[in-house]
């Protein structure tokens, strides 16, 4: 049985096993190039009387970055991208949670991502709730937005003989979450 918006408020950890953050961008301008974070964690309020009084936190581990081949995790863990080793968190606080309609909420919130705050903009659906066979109260959300990589200091490139860029400025954050409700 699901639980009405109503009874969703309350205060959500982020289940690392079932959520996903990832991304993808464009390679030698031909191809994508998809990847994930695989250390994070998030927490949310949820309020289901007034939606935007809703908030969420998260923090994901730079050193964590996967895209399946190693020598590439390296590189973008390098000052070239991320800078894991002086920048080993990029983090994410809403400023405000608006209702598009019964299942769909915008998203605004602080991305700082090495040592540069901006704004973002996160169109998110909720895809539901349920009862797991442990008795957690679960919501699911799934949502994307697409960022320059620029825009936070993360301007590495490489020229292509036939023209082009090795690697588009455009990154699309890629959110598929499972939160479980806490105290129930």
């Amino acid at each position: 049985m699901t639980a009405t918006i109503q009874e969703l408020t309350g205060d959500y950890v982020l289940d690392l096993a079932h959520t996903r953050i990832g991304f993808v961008a464009r390679h030698a301008m031909v191809t994508k190039v998809r990847g994930a974070f695989h250390q994070f964690e998030g927490t949310a309020h949820l309020d289901g009387g007034d939606p935007a009084r809703s908030t969420a936190q998260v923090v994901v581990k730079t050193e964590s970055i996967d895209t399946g081949v190693e020598q590439r995790d390296q590189h973008l863990r390098t000052n070239d991208f991320l800078d894991a080793p002086n920048f080993p968190d990029i983090t994410f606080r809403t400023t405000s949670v608006e209702p598009r309609s019964d299942s769909e909420y915008r998203v605004t919130g602080d991305l700082t991502v090495k040592d540069t705050t901006r704004p973002v903009t996160i169109d998110f659906e909720y895809t539901g709730n349920a009862v797991d066979p442990y008795g957690n109260l679960r919501v699911g959300l799934e949502g994307s937005v697409t960022i320059s990589r620029k825009e936070f200091g993360v301007t590495w490139n490489a020229a292509l003989e036939g023209g082009g860029v090795l690697v588009g400025d455009k990154i699309v954050l890629e959110f598929d979450i499972s939160a479980i409700k806490q105290g129930q």
